[in-house]
Formats: structure tokens, sequence, C-alpha cells
């Protein structure tokens, strides 16, 4: 279809320069009808982004395109204290303050048991702009700019009546941007390429599937696993990420349910576990291995020292009348970052846990769908714990973080 062929790239254009998240730098749900339910949907379906958290839910949204974007505005911050060095202070990265995350979905059934589909999406993110060099890691202004987009066409079988499979493709490009990182020239293994190179890219592909069940007239189950996606590696960074400039998406899996409650009433809930762990130049121990001689860039260099992330979604959504459905959420996550990793972090601090979230979609009268989301990820702080080594000066780095997000989107059965 036109409408395809010219949407997918413009909405994969924006996406890979706007996108940004909240369970660590993961996206808290796909879809604005998901992301004002807490971001549950493994269990749950709602339009034809689904794909983009269980591909066997395009199997039971029917013939169906949605389109719409997200507002988000994060807010940073990091606090350099009892340094022996001249840097103690407060550092504001919200030079940048503003996103637009965009979302595109197509789904199409081919009989009554098989469907194609696709979801174009922002797996995740994360970005800080500090209005200043921080000058315990360099001497210009500092930040970083990563953003993940998935464009995911999807297939799915009706194996029984009550049974669903899907699997997706993930076709991922990924960006990234560092600044202010000069004093680091002096640790790493590729001189040259660990700041201010502009904008790298890398893509990469992997894969997702799903179930989902119809155990009762009341009750559906789900279930999915996406795949580490493997990425191509950022050249022009490969002297700050581990073996060269790795960076691979992590996989990610988890459960889910759907009670209709009463005929109104629908709840959900989904737990998901995310392996940041997994990934070298992610989870690997930042402060260790720089001590330990490691250097940055290298096969055993440092990473972020992120921990594997555990979150919790819980919605509700009601019925109000033929026309309106009101939603509302709850996401909570694990914290990803130790207290000993927060010198690294200052440009990451992807801190939040506790989100929520509320919703609606009004039916107008040509029967298409306007829908909102909107969340709000409350104030986390991280407190360094011998977070800055002696050869830095000494001290401890926090960093703390809180977001706010609006969303609209526009759908129709076709």
């Amino acid at each position: 279809m036109k409408i395809i062929r010219v949407l997918v790239p413009l909405l994969a254009a924006l996406a890979a320069s706007n996108a940004h998240a909240t369970n660590g730098y993961f996206a808290h749900g796909y879809g604005i009808k998901s992301k004002g339910m807490g971001g549950v949907g493994i269990a749950l379906p709602q339009d034809a982004l689904a794909g983009a958290t269980n591909p066997a839910g395009m199997g039971l949204i029917g013939d169906r395109i949605d389109f719409g974007a997200t507002l988000f505005q994060p807010r940073r911050e990091s606090e350099i204290s009892g340094s022996m060095a001249p840097v103690n202070g407060t550092y504001n990265a919200n030079d940048s303050k503003n996103f637009i995350v965009p979302e595109f979905g197509y789904n199409r059934v081919i009989s009554p048991d098989f469907t194609l589909g696709v979801s174009v999406y922002a797996n995740g993110g994360m970005n800080t702009d500090y209005k200043q060099a921080i000058p315990l890691l360099g001497t210009s202004r500092a930040g970083v700019d990563l953003a993940q987009l998935f464009i995911a066409p999807a297939a799915t079988w009706k194996i029984t009546p009550e049974h669903t499979v899907g699997i997706a493709l993930n076709l991922a490009y990924q960006r990234f941007e560092a600044k202010g990182l000069q004093n680091f020239e002096g640790f790493t293994a590729h001189p040259g390429r660990i700041t201010n190179n502009g904008h790298d890219s890398s893509t990469g592909i992997g894969v997702h599937v799903g179930w989902i069940g119809q155990i009762s007239d009341t009750v559906t189950l789900g279930a999915t696993y996406r795949s580490k996606t493997h990425m191509s590696r950022f050249s022009k960074y490969k002297g700050l990420f581990a073996e060269g400039g790795d960076f691979d998406i992590p996989a990610t899996y988890g459960l889910g349910i759907a009670v209709k409650a009463t005929p109104a009433l629908t709840l959900a809930a989904d737990i998901q576990h995310i392996e940041y762990s997994k990934v070298d130049s992610v989870g690997r121990l930042s402060l260790s291995n720089l001590e330990a001689g490691n250097a940055l860039g290298a096969a055993n260099g440092p990473g972020f020292g992120w921990r594997d992330v555990d979150v919790i979604k819980l919605g509700a959504s009601y019925q109000w009348n033929s026309q309106l459905t009101v939603r509302a959420g709850y996401n909570h996550s694990s914290q990803p970052i130790r207290s000993g990793e927060t010198l690294f972090n200052v440009l990451a601090p992807g801190v939040v846990k506790d989100h929520v979230t509320f919703g609606a979609t009004y039916v107008l009268p040509n029967k298409s769908e306007l829908s909102f989301a909107y969340y709000h990820a409350f104030e986390e702080k991280v407190r360094g714990k011998d977070s800055i080594p002696g050869m830095f000066g000494g001290g401890e780095a926090d960093i703390r973080m809180y977001q706010n997000g609006l969303g609209i989107a526009y759908g129709w059965n076709i």
C-alpha cells in the first residue's frame, strides 16, 4: 500500500533521531493504548503496535492501521561531591528537553488463520545534554545521544481457535554520539575514537516470538521472547564501548495475563525480564575494570555496570460507553545502576523505577479511533558509593531523573 511506502521510511527517520525510554533504556510500553495501561500487552493486543510487545497479538486485531507520536520529556541531573579535584558541583543535563517519539503499525488478515503485518517503533534510547563541560570527564560540553529503532514484520498463525503464535523479524537501526569525554583518552585502546566524533550508526537483526491463548471466556494468557539483537559496531566510538564499539540490544522475555472482570472492565498484568548484563558494553563493570588496567574499547574493556531489570506492569481498561474507553496503569522496574557505578552513568542516568499512566480512546463518527496516553515516572536518585576512584580524585557521583510523556494516536480497521 502507498501509505506504508510513505510512512515507514518517514517514521523510521524520526524514531531513529528521537527515541527515548523508561525501563532502563527500553520503552515502558509500545503503542499509545498500551502506554496508557502501564505498558501491558503480552496477553492484551489492542492495535497494530501489538507486534512490538508480542508478535502473536497481531493475529487477534484484524485488518488495521495505527500511527501516533509521544512527546517525551526526561529531566536528568548529576552531582559530584567530595572530590579532591576542582570538579564538585551540580550539573544539569537538560539542554535538550523535548523529544518526539513516533510509531506506526499495519496488519492484514490473509486467511482466517494467518496474518501479516509490521510494527515500526522506537525500542529505546538515552539522551543527556549537559549545558557545560563536566571537568571530571572532559573539556567540552558532555552528553550522549543513543536511539534504537525496530522495523518488525510479523506473521501469525492460529494453531487452534483458542491459541495463536507469532514470529517477527526485528530489523534494528541505532545511532549514537558521545561528547565531553576527553579525560578518558589515556584509558582507551583506540585513541581518537572515544568522544566528539559526531553521530555514528549501526544495524542488526534479531527474532521475536510469542504465544497468546484464550484459556476461558474471561482469561487470556501470553508469553513472548525477543532474542539479543546482534548489531554492527560503532566504528567512531570503538574506543568507548567494549569489544571495539560493539553495542548489541539485549534479549528480553515475559509473561502476561488479561482478565475480563466484567463486560466493561479488563484487568491485565505483565512481568518482563531485560538482560542488560548479557551485553558486555552495558553490563560489564566499569571502575573495577579500569582500575585493573582493562582499556576502554578492548575485548575485556569496561562497560556501564548495568544489572538485569525485572519489570512489573499492571493495567486496567474500562469501556465507559460505546464511544469512550478509559485506561490506567502502573509500571515498576528494578534498578539497573549500582551505587558504585554512577560515574560512567552520569552519561546514562536511566534510574527511574515507578510510573503511573492514564489513557483513553474515543471512537469517532467514521468508526476510526483517537487515543491518548499520559505517563509520569517519579524522580529517582542513585547515590554514589565509592563511585569515583582515587586516580580521578575520589569522591562521589550522584545521578537523578524523572520523566513525563504525552502521546496521541489515530487508528482504524480497514
